[in-house]
């Protein structure tokens, strides 16, 4: 009866870990893919109906599977830890060097899917014959299900921000093992050839461990290969990969693969972006930030000395932190973040604005492009309807709005978006030799305000002349007609630039 019960626990235990991996899995790839290939929406998308489909399939052919079962129970075990545990590695190696890279990625979730697809059935056919039929389904399904709320929430909140993608496939992969190699050691009189698993299970096990601990290597020559320059400073937060490159004198940060800025000419874009706002507004005492954690944004509105206090809302703590700790950071912001006019707030915008009650002079907003539907509500009609009521009078707000050349629909959308909500709205644009002709949209909740007004300045600038009048002329390739507005329910600014940025 002791030998049952350890028997059937152990298994059930396996059940757990068989959950937690899978899920864990699952997610990296999801994150993975929406680092290298965008549209976190989408991918995770895809790779979750990718996987449940191949789980069905695997569960399937385990009904054909009669002999030898624990044997087979504990082959899947290793095949699934070896798999899963490289997958961040191969897909990493991959990206720059294959066409086929988004094949690669769905058959690797195809393969894991259906392993583990294999094991749930298959252990279920191993403790029939010793467990009572109603206690096997409910402890099974119990565990599984324990597992996966597990996986789902320390991915994000531990194993990420701690361990990175590489590290947790490999560490999940070595769990996998660990239980294969327990299994082995604990059960190897029920178990055919257990010399043969345990060289097996051992082996792949050391081969995780050496990726394990020369992870950091690989991830830095995949990054190397994928960014074409040195790569200085790289960072995994609970929200985005992190990523400063360093040639000749050029500094550039990139956020889950994206360009955000470079130190050559990322003074036209803050430029731009902060001092027609800034010097047209009536007054700027109070001073909000949507974003913006680099701290350049907040650069430039500390140079004009009328700015009483700057309030800066970023989702991402480890952004801000990097910014107001990092040595070459620091000297591009001017160290900024160590202004005693500044307080910085690490939330979620859209649910800050809802809830604060300060009233702002100007509002500069420097989201991220609407790459994904959990940006996309940062630019709907909902976000700046809750913008309006935390304005003062006469305030002034400019909003980076892509670029019109390469996204005109997503340009106009945000632009007849933000007219839904204030009327009285215009568009500029400057051109950043990063990022090409790039646009932003300034409005104002005093219908009569003149954007080309100045009422102060300040000197040495290096692009902005104060002559907004020259930036608001669109020639014709740069318009579009015919665009929606951007809502919670329908979130057609995604859609729109998913296809814009998607051609080039």
């Amino acid at each position: 009866m002791g030998k049952f019960f350890r028997f059937e626990y152990l298994l059930l235990f396996a059940v757990f870990v068989i959950a937690t991996c899978g899920l864990i899995y699952e997610l990296v790839a999801g994150t993975l893919a929406s680092y290298l290939l965008g549209d976190s929406v989408k991918q995770f998308s895809f790779i979750i109906g990718v996987y449940l489909f191949s789980m069905g399939i695997g569960s399937y052919f385990a009904k054909f599977i009669k002999r030898n079962q624990l044997n087979t129970f504990i082959e899947i075990e290793i095949v699934v830890g070896i798999i899963g545990g490289l997958s961040s590695v191969i897909l990493f190696l991959l990206f720059e060097n294959v066409a086929y890279f988004q094949f690669i990625l769905y058959f690797l979730v195809f393969i894991t899917g259906c392993l583990v697809g294999l094991e749930i059935p298959l252990l279920m056919n191993i403790l029939k014959d010793k467990v009572k039929f109603s206690d096997l389904v409910s402890n099974v399904f119990t565990f599984d299900y324990i597992g996966a709320l597990l996986a789902s929430v320390l991915f994000p909140l531990v194993f990420i921000p701690q361990l990175g993608i590489i590290r947790t496939s490999l560490f999940f992969g070595m769990i996998n093992l660990s239980v294969a190699i327990a299994l082995c050691f604990i059960l190897e009189k029920e178990i055919k050839k257990v010399y043969f698993l345990k060289a097996k299970a051992i082996i792949s096990f050391l081969i995780l461990v050496g990726f394990f601990i020369f992870s950091e290597k690989i991830l830095s020559f995949s990054e190397e290969k994928l960014y074409g320059e040195n790569i200085v400073f790289t960072k995994t937060t609970s929200y985005q990969r992190i990523v400063l490159t360093h040639l000749k004198n050029d500094y550039k940060l990139y956020l889950n693969n994206n360009l955000q800025f470079s130190s050559a000419d990322e003074y036209r874009y803050h430029e731009a972006l902060v001092h027609p706002a800034m010097s047209s507004a009536n007054s700027v005492d109070e001073v909000l930030v949507l974003g913006g954690g680099d701290g350049l944004a907040v650069r430039e509105i500390l140079k004009y000395d009328a700015v009483k206090k700057i309030t800066l809302v970023d989702l991402d703590g480890g952004m801000t932190k990097l910014f107001t700790t990092n040595p070459v950071l620091k000297s591009l912001n001017n160290n900024s973040f160590e202004n005693k006019k500044l307080s910085v707030f690490n939330q979620d915008a859209f649910l800050w604005v809802k809830e604060a009650q300060k009233k702002y002079n100007v509002v500069i907003i420097d989201f991220p492009d609407p790459s994904n539907y959990s940006l996309g509500k940062l630019y709907s009609v909902n976000f700046y309807q809750s913008l309006s009521k935390i304005l003062a009078p006469n305030a002034v707000v400019v909003i980076q709005t892509t670029s019109p050349y390469f996204a005109p629909k997503s340009f106009w959308c945000i632009n007849k978006t933000v007219k839904t909500s204030f009327s009285n709205t215009d568009a500029y644009h400057v051109y950043v030799p990063s990022f090409g002709e790039w646009g932003f949209t300034i409005t104002s909740n005093n219908p009569s305000y003149d954007f080309n007004i100045v009422n102060r300045k300040v000197e040495n600038l290096r692009f902005y002349n104060y002559k907004y009048n020259s930036l608001n002329q669109f020639t014709s390739d740069m318009k579009a007609s015919n665009v929606e507005v951007n809502r919670l329910d329908n979130q057609i600014l995604v859609r729109y630039f998913d296809e814009e940025w998607g051609k080039l």
